[in-house]
């Protein structure tokens, strides 16, 4: 051996062995792999580990739908909230403790703190936003300012994400995001609650893919089933009213399949655009994962839950061509008309027009608890 060789200095890297965060992703990692190898060797672990989520909501559901989404090993997380953690929140809101509640943490912040110690290579952020609704009011200068920098965030947001959950604990702070995840064609699936019932519903794909001949096939939103305009749901209402009562487990299941549900998305070869679970059909697409539903519905009294299918809505007030092209033209000065006035949506998408003008056939409108 010359000179030269006996001073050649050798490195051996022993971070994988000795650092525990390396640690920790290795073994959630290696988790994930046993699937494959064993069980599903369709699985495509970067696509599902690589999908960024925007969770609206850092409460009961989003909570216990972030655990389940990093025990898929996906590492970008970001909450949306603008609550702060209570002392009633802890025992059914698994991301946080007494101590938060204590000194009454902002949730979104929060959540993102606590999933980071759980996985440390997660990357998750907490915003603390108020989301623009129809029928909350925003009439000030100073209220109009706020709202617009909000609405530039929230696209921002949208924008850099794959995947969008709405878990937030009333119909009309849903509508923007169901908007925004129209215009920027994103994956978005939306979690409701009753006392013992909850219903998921996968949204379609944008209204701007499908021309003339396919929009019929294009999957409905959350709010494709309603001709009424969202509106302050929170207005007149007690406390007590205000609080969503539900049984505690019913977080941890719909939470779980709202998880499941985009995993399986993520391997069908149309993404967002993918067809959902129709129930009269002989033979319907699936995944390596399974059926791909499009409209969950289930009971914790009965112990069940069906599938059902929902058509896109033409005159939806929330992804329909009419509010994509409203929205887009003019974004602040239609958000304020919606804000201050939500019957506008019902002008903007023509839906006054199809409704009789004496009251004839009059609709029931159902809670999720009375379905």
């Amino acid at each position: 051996t010359s000179h030269n060789n006996l001073n050649e200095s050798k490195v051996v890297d022993l971070k994988s062995q000795l650092d525990e965060k390396s640690l920790s992703s290795m073994a959630v990692d290696l988790n994930i792999k046993l699937m494959k190898w064993r069980l599903l060797p369709e699985l495509d672990i970067p696509k599902v580990q690589g999908v960024k989520c925007l969770l609206f909501g850092a409460g009961t559901l989003g909570c216990q739908l972030a655990r389940n989404l990093i025990g898929w090993g996906i590492r970008h997380i970001t909450f949306i909230d603008y609550g702060k953690v209570s002392h009633s929140n802890p025992v059914r809101q698994s991301l946080f403790d007494f101590e938060d509640a204590k000194e009454g943490k902002p949730k979104a912040k929060t959540a993102a703190e606590k999933l980071a110690k759980i996985f440390p290579e997660v990357v998750s952020e907490g915003y603390n936003i108020e989301i623009p609704m129809p029928g909350h009011y925003a009439q000030t200068p100073e209220k109009m300012k706020q709202v617009s920098e909000t609405l530039d965030l929230l696209e921002k947001l949208v924008q850099e994400h794959d995947a969008l959950f709405l878990m937030t604990d009333n119909r009309e702070s849903r509508w923007l995001p169901t908007v925004l995840a129209n215009k920027y064609n994103k994956i978005c699936i939306t979690v409701g609650l009753g006392f013992d019932t909850y219903v998921i519903v996968r949204h379609g794909a944008s209204s701007q893919i499908y021309d003339d001949k396919t929009k019929e096939d294009r999957l409905g939103c959350y709010f494709c089933n309603d001709i009424l305009s969202p509106n302050n749901s929170m207005k007149d209402r007690s406390l007590d009213q205000q609080c969503t009562v539900t049984r505690p487990g019913l977080s941890f299941i719909s939470s779980a399949y709202a998880c499941e549900l985009l995993v399986s998305l993520l391997h069908h070869p149309l993404g967002v655009a993918a067809p959902g679970y129709d129930p009269e059909k002989e033979k319907n697409d699936e995944t390596p994962l399974g059926y791909l539903p499009q409209y969950l519905r289930g009971s914790c009294s009965e112990f069940d839950s069906k599938m059902y299918i929902s058509k896109a809505f033409p005159n939806c007030v929330a992804c329909s061509e009419y509010i994509l092209h409203e929205f887009s033209n003019n974004r602040d000065k239609f958000m304020f008309e919606v804000m201050n006035n939500p019957d506008y949506l019902q002008k903007v998408t023509k839906i006054d027009e199809l409704l009789p003008a004496d009251g004839e056939g009059e609709c029931i409108i159902l809670d999720d608890d009375d379905m």
